[in-house]
């Protein structure tokens, strides 16, 4: 069964789940997650209690064909409160560890149209994909390369665009996956679903190969530089030659691992109570649990610099034929 995770627009949420600075966005995501399960239990709870018995339902989750939405979603009473053009629109999407690439391109659009439909908007301004397996490290970055003769003699090396260069790697998406999974966003992007895209974790190496196989170029590079360091001046100067905008963030690459995700809709007293308390239970969904993408929206209004609206979707699968092996 297809699963469809919601936080809603954590800016209306209280302060407990309101990331402090220096966590990361999986604990946002996590805590957010869990707090809109709960608001969404409490809230059926209290429906059904003020209803008759013969009525009652206590439904908090809703299934669509073979889709479960938790909790349910109502589109209508989303939305931003002003015009469109009012906003700066931003989507990162995490394509998850251990899904092949030939889903990517009914993933992208299945995030992209949950975002539309919440936020009421036929566009999005910027489109950040984030690969698995990929990180930057700024030790990677070499500090020798200070003129354009330079970089252009970097811009050729590298045969497999993930040795020096910014971009390690652990359980690396291979480039060519890479490239596709970017042919696919590029058709959306001149369809004008999309205004601009751009990669995350990418080094002057990365950047270098996967460049000339784009058609539309990212226009934003976004990487986690560790420790609040200076984003290393290789980079900086190969990404100005290129017109590419650096962003950081302290986003996880594997922002949703299964162990978390089980943990999340399982029983117990942190758990949705979604999945069964065990194989032969008859108390949830039974089968092992797979999290395939998880899609980050924010929407600041621009004269005032303010996030208006900010929320998460995931996206997981649950079923006997998953392979089990949690990702932590």
């Amino acid at each position: 069964m297809k699963l469809i995770l919601s936080t809603s627009n954590i800016m209306k949420s209280g302060p407990s789940v309101v990331r402090l600075p220096t966590e990361k966005s999986n604990v946002e995501l996590i805590n957010s997650l869990r707090s809109n399960f709960v608001a969404a239990q409490e809230a059926a709870q209290s429906q059904s209690q003020s209803q008759s018995q013969e009525n009652k339902t206590g439904d908090w989750t809703k299934t669509e064909g073979d889709t479960l939405y938790i909790p349910a979603i109502d589109f209508t009473q989303s939305g931003l409160t002003e015009e469109r053009g009012q906003y700066d629109i931003t989507v990162k999407l995490f394509y998850l560890p251990g899904i092949p690439a030939s889903r990517r391109c009914a993933h992208t659009r299945q995030a992209i149209d949950l975002v539309l439909k919440e936020l009421h908007i036929d566009t999005i301004d910027l489109l950040i994909v984030s690969f698995p397996g990929v990180s930057f490290d700024a030790d990677d970055e070499t500090e020798d390369n200070d003129n354009d003769d330079d970089n252009q003699s970097r811009a050729g090396s590298g045969s497999d665009g993930s040795g020096s260069g910014g971009s390690s790697t652990s359980e690396p998406d291979d480039f060519d996956s890479m490239v596709r999974t970017w042919h696919t966003l590029e058709t959306l992007q001149q369809n004008g679903m999309i205004a601009q895209l751009g990669v995350a974790e990418f080094g002057s190496d990365r950047l270098a190969k996967f460049l000339p196989h784009t058609r539309v170029r990212p226009s934003v590079d976004q990487i986690n530089v560790k420790d609040c360091c200076v984003v290393p001046k290789s980079l900086i100067l190969y990404a100005k030659q290129e017109g590419i905008q650096l962003l950081t963030h302290n986003d996880c690459t594997d922002i949703l691992p299964r162990g978390t995700t089980r943990e999340l809709l399982g029983p117990g007293e942190k758990g949705a109570g979604i999945l069964a308390s065990s194989p032969d239970a008859s108390d949830g969904l039974q089968g092992d649990i797979e999290p395939q993408w998880v899609v980050k929206y924010t929407a600041v209004v621009k004269d005032r610099g303010v996030i208006e609206s900010k929320g998460y979707f995931a996206f997981a699968e649950v079923g006997s034929c998953i392979q089990t092996g949690d990702r932590e």
